[in-house]
């Protein structure tokens, strides 16, 4: 898990290749099926270009949507593993209804489907890494499918701007503060996606529960229920909110902010306020994620956890096969 964070930035040298693309009908509706890891990137896609229109399905089959709005779509089978349940299934209804597919994947059974069938595939390198650690080598496969070479060359800058080290003692001072308690992610509504990406990575590789919300809404229900008083101080002390702050913001929501930082600070709650660095959009994104990374990372050390193994993950699926 070290390693898969020191190296991070090298995954934008990949050059991602689509196999079987003569069979592609290019769209510009999408439907991305994919679970865990596999579904993160399609999330940073819409923070990229909120207008571009992309279903996320985490579940078995295919969207509720009629087949002829099915038909107009690009169904995009995402599993790092190749062998995710819900994403093979979703496969199968697929190639039944004769639906436009391309496959994402290091291998296993989704990408024999992909070859047998010859529905157009991306390999992606198989490095040995969790699935949320693959992050940037989704990304790029997903604008390749989308052909967006313009991101794709702007992503490929990262390699060189990103500086992993830059983060690394941020994120074990942060691990510390946090430790013993809950953390809660607040954002805009547009970095929505990045604090849910905190959320997983502290829930898959700090391995203690996290939670996440979006101003304003939280300001008119959430909120209420951390006006601390003396019989709910108990439950109180176990957050600690992290307010994630990005200069583009509206800045109504930065005031938000501000004032919201102000009124748990002064009921005696934990907070840390993070700025968002960076030059532009990915920047932005990578280097808040690495933060996060390295975060959960010494997060999980903190306890004495292995950051990297998802043993409970495992367990269920022996399970539901028995």
């Amino acid at each position: 898990m070290y390693e898969s964070i020191k190296n991070f930035n090298k995954q934008f040298l990949y050059e991602p290749e689509i196999k079987n693309i003569e069979n592609l009908d290019k769209k510009s509706e999408f439907v991305v099926v994919g679970m865990g890891g596999s579904a993160l990137a399609p999330l940073l896609l819409r923070t990229w270009k909120p207008d571009l229109d992309i279903l996320i399905h985490r579940d078995y089959g295919l969207p509720h949507i009629s087949e002829e709005k099915l038909k107009n779509k690009t169904i995009i089978l995402s599993s790092y593993s190749g062998n995710t349940e819900e994403v093979l299934n979703s496969f199968l209804k697929a190639k039944e209804k004769g639906l436009n597919m391309v496959a994402i994947s290091i291998g296993g059974e989704l990408l024999k489907l992909a070859k047998e069938n010859n529905v157009p595939y991306i390999e992606l390198p198989n490095t040995g890494i969790q699935p949320r650690m693959a992050l940037g080598l989704s990304l790029k496969a997903f604008l390749k499918i989308l052909g967006e070479y313009k991101e794709l060359f702007n992503l490929s800058k990262l390699s060189e701007i990103l500086n992993q080290s830059d983060y690394e003692s941020e994120g074990k001072i942060l691990a510390q503060k946090i430790k013993s308690h809950i953390p809660v992610i607040y954002a805009s509504n547009h970095n929505l996606s990045l604090i849910y990406i905190w959320k997983i990575k502290l829930n898959e590789t700090g391995k203690i529960p996290a939670f996440y919300n979006v101003l304003p809404e939280l300001n008119h229900n959430e909120m209420t229920s951390f006006d601390i008083q003396d019989s709910t101080r108990e439950l109180g002390d176990k957050f600690y909110f992290l307010i994630l702050k990005d200069s583009k913001d509206n800045p109504k929501i930065l005031k938000r902010m501000d004032v919201l930082g102000k009124l748990y600070k002064d009921r005696k709650l934990n907070v840390e306020v993070i700025n968002v660095k960076g030059d532009d959009l990915w920047q932005k994104v990578f280097s808040s994620l690495l933060l996060a990374d390295w975060t959960a990372y010494y997060t999980a050390l903190e306890y004495g956890l292995d950051p990297e193994q998802v043993p409970m993950v495992e367990e269920l699926k022996k399970l539901i096969l028995e």
